[in-house]
Formats: structure tokens, C-alpha cells, sequence
């Protein structure tokens, strides 16, 4: 899970205070270094709950994401859309899955040039296994309530629209079944 830093201070304030001293206050800056270390800790976490199944986060997003498809498979194409990755990586997801046999690669029988990855039914029994794990630690954030949870969420999607991920105006997809 990683090593908590034990400090006296906030290493985050302290640095804020330092940047104000050299150049004003910046919220922007603490908060978004105070995102940056609840990344590393989570991501610390989620890990190691998932170690004993040999997953990183990444992987087990992969296959939740196969398990919401009603066949089971999923272009590799869309599975680095959904999961807003490079393609090199959903290769390299997709491979270690596969090595796992968690995972296997099928021709799309809809695109002559295009793969399919297809859980298997080991990884769909890991998916069961390591999403009962995760929900028993509410997925590192623990520490937050019902109601925190759904404000922190708001404020994300408030920065990924803005972003351009998506318009801000479409809560739900026209088919939310659809992958």
C-alpha cells in the first residue's frame, strides 16, 4: 500500500507556503499537488488490493469493462476509448491479461483488420473476486461519506468537461447498456 509519510507538517502547505513567499498564493497549485498525492495513495492501495490476484488497477478496469459488455468482448479500439488510454497500453493490458488467462484475443468477426478481447471465465471469477476486495476498502476512500463521495465526483466532471471529454449537458448516455 505504500508507506505513509508520518510527517509533523503538511509537505503540501509547506510547499504553498513557499510558492506564495516566491511567487503569490496559488489554490491552483495546492490543490492540484494535493491531487497528486491522493493519486499516488490510492493508486497505492488499489494496488495492493489487488496484488493477490496479480492486477494492477489498470488491468481490473480492463476487465470490469469486458464484464459490462453483454457479449463478453469489446474492440481493443473502444476498450482504449472507454478507458481513456493510448493504444499501446490497451496492447499491453491485453497481453498481460491474456498471458493471466484472464483474457483471450478473437478476430472481429465485424472488421476483417480489427481484435476482440474476450474474458474468459477465469477472469470474469477474478473480476468477482477482486471487486468484492475493493468494495470492502469503498476503494481507498474510506475516509469520505456518501454525500463527500458524490461532491468529489461533481467536481471532477466539472474539469473534464471542461476538458472536452464529454458535453456537459448528457448525464446518460442514449443506451447506457452500451459499451
Amino acid at each position: 500500500m505504500g508507506n505513509p509519510l508520518n510527517l509533523s507538517f503538511d509537505p503540501i502547505e509547506r510547499a504553498h507556503e513557499n510558492w506564495s513567499r516566491r511567487w503569490g498564493a496559488s489554490p491552483a497549485m495546492a490543490a492540484v499537488t494535493s491531487i497528486m498525492r491522493a493519486q499516488q495513495i490510492l493508486i497505492g492501495q488499489l494496488d495492493n488490493a489487488l496484488k493477490p490476484y496479480e492486477l494492477t488497477f489498470a488491468r481490473y478496469e480492463a476487465l470490469v469493462l469486458l464484464t459490462f459488455s453483454a457479449s463478453g468482448q469489446v474492440p481493443l479500439g473502444k476498450i482504449g476509448e472507454r478507458l481513456m488510454v493510448h493504444p499501446t497500453s490497451v496492447t499491453n493490458t491485453i497481453d498481460r491479461l491474456e498471458r493471466q488467462g484472464l483474457v483471450r484475443r478473437r478476430p472481429n468477426p465485424n472488421d476483417g483488420r480489427g481484435t476482440l478481447a474476450e474474458i474468459t471465465d477465469s477472469g470474469r471469477a477474478v473480476v468477482e473476486d477482486a471487486t468484492r476486495d475493493l468494495l470492502a476498502l469503498d476503494f481507498g476512500l474510506d475516509c469520505y461519506d456518501e454525500d463527500e463521495l458524490w461532491h468529489i465526483h461533481s467536481l471532477f466532471t466539472k474539469l473534464r468537461v471542461d476538458f472536452g471529454d464529454f458535453p456537459g449537458d448528457s448525464e446518460v448516455a442514449e443506451d447506457p447498456t452500451e459499451i
